[in-house]
């Protein structure tokens, strides 16, 4: 199946409003119509369908015209996450926490790079969720509020 980026992709790519990895972006950059799902994953850049499933369903791709929609029923047949009291799933808290991890983690400047690239390689709210207490000793507790909040409500 041959995905292409649908017009909210192509926003996301020039604002970067939903946090993408770097394998995650250089391979949604690689979905021009041409390539197949199948080009895409062999091309060496380390992502799996699930990622480009969970892409699909954020609605950053889509199939090309003239093709069935039925790649992304692995989406469908797949378990939803766990949501919170506040009825927020793991994929939205992890949405919500991310540019605010990244936002602490950058603030130390020097310091926090290391940290930083630890933030920008976490691809599920579980990774973030393992590095909020290294974040939480490296800005104070009352800095790291916002984040616990957006993880854990």
């Amino acid at each position: 199946m041959i995905l292409v980026k649908t017009e909210a992709g192509q926003q996301v790519l020039k604002d970067r409003s939903v946090p993408l990895t770097p394998r995650q972006r250089s391979a949604f950059i690689q979905f021009d119509g041409k390539r197949s799902i199948d080009d895409v994953l062999g091309s060496g850049l380390g992502i799996g369908r699930e990622e480009v499933e969970q892409m699909v369903a954020l609605g950053l791709l889509a199939p090309l015209d003239g093709q069935p929609a039925a790649a992304p029923a692995a989406v469908a047949a797949a378990p939803a996450p766990a949501a919170s009291s506040s009825g927020r799933s793991r994929q939205q808290r992890y949405k919500d926490a991310y540019p605010i991890a990244t936002q602490l983690t950058g603030s130390l400047g020097l310091m926090g790079f290391r940290l930083n690239l630890q933030v920008e390689g976490t691809t599920s709210y579980e990774d973030l969720l393992a590095l909020a207490p290294k974040i939480r000793a490296a800005v104070g507790t009352e800095k790291a509020a916002a984040l616990d909040k957006a993880l854990n409500d």
